[in-house]
Parts: C-alpha cells; structure tokens; sequence
C-alpha cells in the first residue's frame, strides 16, 4: 500500500534561522568547551575521556575531540611548520564551536603548543563558554611513558617539528585550570574539571548534578 502524506505549505525559514531556533530551544542546557593543552603524552586524552564518561553519566551530552584523531582525518593534509599547527587549531576550534552552540560540551583534547593558537581558538569559540585546562606534566615523565614511542623517535631525529624536543611548547599564561597527571589518577582529575566547571557557575554542569 502506497501512503500519501500532505507537508503542508513549506516554511519559508532559512536554515541559519532554524538554527538559531533549535539551539534557543535548549535554553538552561547551552554548550560549552573544555580545551585541554599539554605535552605529547602529559594525560590529556585520558583526562577528556574521563570527563566525558561523567557528563554521560549525568545526563550531559558530550564528545571528544581528540587530536591525534583529527591528525589522522579533518587534518591529515596539515604538517607541523607553525602556519600548519595554527590551522590545525583553526580546524578544531571551529568544529568545537559548531558543536557547542548545537548544545554539547566538547572536550577538545590537543597540544596546542602557542599562546596565540590558543588565544585565536578562544576568539573563534566565543561567546561560547570556554575553559582552558593545561595538563601539566614535566617532559621527563612524558618522556618516561612515551606509549607511542614518539619521543624516542624524536630524540634520535627520526621526527622532526616535534613539541618539546625539536619545537617549543608555550604554556598557557593564565590556564583556567591547571592539572598534574603525575600527581592524581585520571578519574580524580576529571572529577576536578567537572568540580571547577560548576564552582564557576556553569548551569549546563551544575543543572546535572547528582548527590
């Protein structure tokens, strides 16, 4: 049997002005980004993931943007001269934003070597709330860890532009929040975030808290 529906007269309604319709719908659950800069190997990846389980958790829609991810995808044309670590910034930045104003926190999880990288990524991602988390794990224990063996490689000049060893890593100036993976678990520093984002008074985190 063949069914007809009637659509009715079509709206004349742009797509940017459904947009905008469909992210002022969510009103007390708006997006925001939790950018978190470190060393190659400094936890940034584990901490995002784990946040991410505990906004889950909370009935907070999230997601991660990991940046070794993007390297191998949205970025793979990109190589690591600093216009290309820029761009790739860039990239990040405005999918985050894209993502947030849809009503999702989103953990972006990437070096980001330069302040001004940084600062650029704020300025793209504003008026969205943004908070700057600097994993800050000494290079010798990232060294230590080294799970992909990049460090290795770098220092025997297998890999060149390498953050830390052959290219200089800038650490945030004013981070809004600043962790040490060498000092606490993973879970621990996750539920800091979370803690530090709802002690600034973030009703999309504080509108799901529990117990």
């Amino acid at each position: 049997m063949i069914h007809s529906f009637d659509l009715g007269p079509q709206s004349s309604e742009t797509h940017n002005e459904k947009l905008d319709r469909s992210i002022s719908r969510k009103g007390a659950d708006p997006g925001a980004v939790i950018w978190l800069t470190g060393l190659s190997g400094s936890g940034k990846s584990t901490v995002a993931v784990s946040v991410d389980r505990i906004l889950h958790e909370r009935g907070r829609s999230s997601v991660v943007l990991d940046g070794d991810i993007i390297r191998r995808g949205l970025s793979k044309d990109l190589g690591f001269e600093h216009r290309d670590r820029y761009e790739n910034v860039r990239r990040i930045a405005e999918v985050a934003k894209l993502l947030a104003e849809a009503g999702f926190t989103v953990l972006v999880s990437c070096i980001s070597p330069l302040e001004k990288d940084r600062q650029s990524a704020r300025r793209i991602i504003a008026p969205v709330r943004f908070l700057e988390v600097f994993v800050e794990t000494p290079i010798e224990e990232c060294i230590r860890r080294d799970p992909k063996g990049l460090y290795r490689k770098a220092l025997s000049g297998e890999i060149k532009n390498f953050t830390g060893i052959s290219s200089p890593y800038e650490a945030p100036l004013k981070p809004d929040l600043c962790i040490r993976t060498a000092d606490a678990d993973s879970e621990t520093l996750a539920a800091l975030v979370v803690r530090t984002v709802c002690e600034r008074g973030d009703a999309a985190f504080a509108f799901h808290q529990s117990g």
